[in-house]
């Protein structure tokens, strides 16, 4: 594989090769790299408000005595079964404590208690629909968005023919009552919403103007 001049690998993709080239990029740039629906999704690092909403839930997370047998993870990984290229990194991800002695970097999607996506501030619409309907069609079986834009947050649970047949919306400030085996309450008062950067004069441009993360 060859590096074009400006540092970035030249993508030519094929199937079962892409991630192949989503590690190159990532040792290359720092930048986070997923692949959905065949195709490369690169998010820069996360915004302080973006890290802070992570921060909050992941603190809830290991407080709240998740079942024995399960933990909370990040940077880790999940694949779609029996696809040669596609995987996620959710922001935060609840395991089998088994994934702490797998040599894989991939974990079984059906092994995910629960995957937390938390909205980056560029992030389109149909790019957010399209994620939830790639973890429906790994049958991730609950789901948790977050978006710090609006200050909303949404469940969603029952995946089945490539869709969440159950999506419950809800409000910061409103907890969210995850399902068992979890069976906990997140709480979102406190959750930071997106503003304007001083340091980012793109974002003065208005809030959809940067590219997509």
């Amino acid at each position: 594989m060859s590096v074009s001049p400006g540092g970035l690998p030249e993508l030519r993709p094929r199937p079962g090769n892409l991630r192949e080239i989503a590690e190159t990029i990532e040792a290359a740039t720092g930048l986070r790299v997923q692949i959905m629906g065949g195709k490369l999704v690169m998010s820069p690092t996360r915004r302080g408000k973006h890290a802070g909403v992570v921060k909050r839930l992941r603190r809830q997370l290991v407080s709240a005595a998740l079942p024995e047998g399960l933990d909370m993870y990040e940077v880790s990984s999940i694949a779609l079964p029996d696809d040669p290229d596609d995987y996620v990194t959710p922001d935060l991800i609840v395991l089998p404590t088994e994934w702490e002695e797998d040599d894989d970097w991939l974990a079984d999607p059906q092994d995910t208690a629960l995957a937390v996506e938390v909205i980056s501030q560029s992030e389109k619409s149909r790019e957010i629909r399209d994620k939830a309907d790639w973890y429906a069609v790994a049958r991730v079986s609950v789901l948790l968005v977050v978006d710090p834009r609006k200050g909303t947050w949404a469940l969603h649970t029952r995946p089945d023919n490539g869709a969440y047949q159950d999506v419950l919306p809800g409000k910061f400030g409103e907890s969210v009552w995850l399902p068992g085996p979890l069976a906990m309450e997140i709480v979102t008062d406190d959750f930071p919403v997106y503003g304007v950067s001083p340091r980012d004069p793109q974002r003065q441009k208005g809030p959809f103007t940067e590219r997509s993360q």
